[in-house]
């Protein structure tokens, strides 16, 4: 198969004077080979396969596919030649490694998909309620609360001081306000949900085996607690909007973006989240 007729006119008459034309030989070859699909696309090809190709020059490699297209070569190249911004080693590594999968593809495997955790779901208003009720119906007082606090503390302004691996101080929403206040009262110098050792990791479990079965609730799981309290914190900052206006999808642009933001103090979270110190 060949690129269509104004592609292929243009690699033909590739020869940009900063390659060499044994460099500019090796990229024609190659980019027609790859079957670009118009004439910027083979542009963008010829400029990436003649940068290789340069490289690979001054290093004494063979200008031929199976070395120059070689993953070990591209990596290297894209991650230690001289004078490229980091978009444009970006740009290189994807051109190149289309290059690659078209031209030599015995070198360049597909990709194996892996396997990646996604967010729990949060849980509905009707289902935070309804543990909130499973909680109030067990039958021993310190039960009572500890479940109670565990629904809250999962779920979310009531400032609450997290220790462990990860010390902080987390705003609590206004909804979980007047029962994890009881649970805190009634533990009073001791931890809300129980125990005594903040690393025990499974200290929940007891719980959440005491309010399973029976409701039409499912096994309650901290892990969709803590994924509600973010839906519920997201909904209330305007977080979908602004990502939907900045056009932004991706969370780790997001976080590149955070790491130079101020995060404020324990009464800005709280005003923010709508809570009373």
């Amino acid at each position: 198969m060949l690129p269509g007729p104004e592609a292929a006119g243009y690699i033909a008459s590739w020869q940009p004077s900063s390659v060499s034309p044994q460099a500019a030989g090796f990229a024609r070859a190659v980019v027609t080979q790859a079957v670009p699909g118009g004439q910027e696309r083979a542009k963008n090809l010829l400029w990436a396969a003649g940068k290789l190709a340069g490289y690979g020059t001054g290093l004494g490699l063979d200008l031929v596919p199976e070395v120059l297209l070689h993953p070990s070569v591209i990596e290297r190249f894209t991650a230690h030649a001289p004078g490229l911004s980091g978009p444009a080693r970006r740009t290189l590594r994807t051109s190149l490694r289309f290059l690659a999968r078209a031209v030599v593809p015995q070198l360049h495997p597909a990709d194996a998909p892996l396997p990646r955790e996604r967010a729990k779901a949060p849980y509905t208003c009707a289902e935070i309620d309804g543990y909130l009720a499973l909680a109030a119906a067990q039958p021993a007082a310190a039960r009572r609360m500890r479940a109670a606090g565990l629904v809250c503390l999962g779920s979310g302004g009531v400032i609450v001081t997290v220790r462990g691996a990860r010390p902080r101080t987390v705003p609590v929403l206004a909804r979980y306000h007047q029962p994890l206040l009881a649970s805190a009262a009634f533990a009073g110098e001791n931890m809300v949900t129980g125990g005594t050792n903040p690393q025990r990791h499974n200290i929940t479990n007891p719980l959440a085996r005491s309010m399973a079965g029976g409701t039409g609730l499912p096994r309650l799981d901290t892990s969709r607690l803590r994924a509600t309290w973010l839906a519920d914190c997201a909904a209330q900052i305007g977080l979908a909007a602004f990502m939907h206006a900045a056009g932004i999808t991706c969370s780790q642009r997001l976080g590149d973006l955070i790491t130079g933001l101020d995060p404020g103090d324990e009464a800005a979270a709280v005003r923010l989240l709508g809570g009373n110190q």
